[in-house]
């Protein structure tokens, strides 16, 4: 299972002044300012060559569809951050959710919907 990913590269998708931290660090960063564009990088991006991709929250509001069906794979990891611009608690309530699903139960905020 592990075997799938080549190797263990990271990318970044994202706004210009979002992702740029990222490249000093070593990640190789795309930018992508409209649902076309984001949806290109992350098909490619998705096809094996990274262990993680990391989405800006204001990318990821723009692909929910294409988020959904790539949460059903095992790798490459797509995880939603904040950007530039803040939190919109798109990352954190998309974390909680998955949580819930895997445990059952709201061990992170411990609050009633």
């Amino acid at each position: 299972m592990y075997d799938e990913v080549k190797t263990g590269r990271i990318a970044v998708i994202g706004d210009k002044d979002s992702i740029l931290a990222f490249k000093a660090v070593g990640a190789e960063v795309y930018t992508a300012a409209n649902v076309f564009e984001a949806n290109e990088r992350l098909k490619k991006l998705t096809g094996g060559e990274y262990a993680v991709v990391f989405v800006t929250e204001d990318v990821a509001a723009l692909i929910p569809d294409t988020l959904a069906k790539l949460k059903t794979r095992t790798f490459p990891a797509v995880i939603p951050i904040p950007s530039s611009k803040g939190s919109t608690g798109l990352g954190m309530s998309g974390l909680k959710a998955d949580v819930e699903k895997a445990i059952g139960a709201d061990i992170l905020f411990n609050k009633e919907d």
